[in-house]
C-alpha cells in the first residue's frame, strides 16, 4: 500500500495534531506499496525498443527484480504508461492510478551483456495488465493518494492507504472525495487534510 501522512487533522483538534501530520511517500517512497528495484540485465533486450522498460512496453511478473517481455507473451504482467530519467524525488510524479513503480538502476556501457548501450538511473510508472487495479480510486495502493482512496490512522499523526470496499487489511476510517489547491477550499464536512502533490495539493477527507 502507499504510505500517506494526512497535513490535515480532525477540526477539534487543528493546531496540536497539524503539527503531526505531513506527507510520505511510498519507496518511490517504500517497499509496501508495490515498487521494485530493477536490475536490468542489459540495456536492451533483443527484439525490444532502444529504451530499456520505455512507454507502452511491458514488464515481467516478480518480486525483487523485473525483466522487458513482449507484451502478447504469457510472461507479461504490467505495461509501461510513463517512464522517466532520475530519481522519483527529482522527476515529475506518476500518472494518478500507475499501479507501482519500477525504480531502474544505473548500468554502464561495460556491464551491457550486448555492449551497445548503458542503462541510466530511471523510473518507470506501471499499470497491471489484468486486474486488480491498486492504483484506482479505492483500490488501496498504488505510489500516489488520489481522489476516491480511503486511508486510516497508523499511529503518530500518520495515516496510510487502504482499500474501500474493506477487503484490506484495515479497516477504511476516511475517504478522500475532493482535491483542492488550499485548505479552504475543503467541504465543511472535511475531517483530515491529505497531501496529494501535484496542481491541487490538499485532499479534503471524510469520516466513513
Amino acid at each position: 500500500m502507499r504510505d500517506r501522512f494526512s497535513t490535515g487533522v480532525v477540526r477539534v483538534l487543528p493546531v496540536l495534531l497539524a503539527a503531526l501530520l505531513t506527507g510520505c511517500t511510498q519507496s518511490a517512497a517504500g517497499t509496501d506499496g508495490g515498487t521494485a528495484a530493477v536490475k536490468p540485465s542489459g540495456a536492451r533486450a533483443s527484439g525490444f525498443g532502444a529504451v530499456f522498460l520505455a512507454v507502452d512496453e511491458c514488464s515481467s511478473f516478480g518480486k525483487a527484480s523485473f525483466t522487458e517481455v513482449p507484451c502478447s507473451g504469457e510472461r507479461a504482467a504490467a505495461r509501461v504508461v510513463a517512464r522517466h530519467d532520475g530519481t522519483t524525488a527529482d522527476g515529475p510524479p506518476c500518472p494518478a492510478t500507475t499501479d507501482f513503480v519500477l525504480h531502474i538502476s544505473e548500468q554502464s556501457r561495460v556491464s551491457d551483456e550486448d555492449g551497445d548501450g548503458a542503462v541510466p538511473q530511471g523510473y518507470a510508472c506501471m499499470r497491471n495488465l489484468q486486474p486488480p487495479h491498486p492504483g484506482d480510486p479505492g483500490g488501496g495502493g498504488g505510489p500516489r493518494t488520489i481522489v476516491g482512496d480511503c486511508v486510516y490512522g497508523s499511529g503518530s499523526g500518520q495515516v496510510r492507504e487502504t482499500a474501500c470496499d474493506g477487503t484490506g487489511a484495515r479497516k477504511p476510517q476516511y475517504k478522500v472525495v475532493k482535491a483542492v489547491v488550499a485548505r479552504n477550499r475543503c467541504p465543511l464536512s472535511t475531517a483530515l487534510y491529505v497531501q496529494l502533490g501535484g496542481a491541487q495539493p490538499v485532499g479534503c477527507a471524510r469520516p466513513l
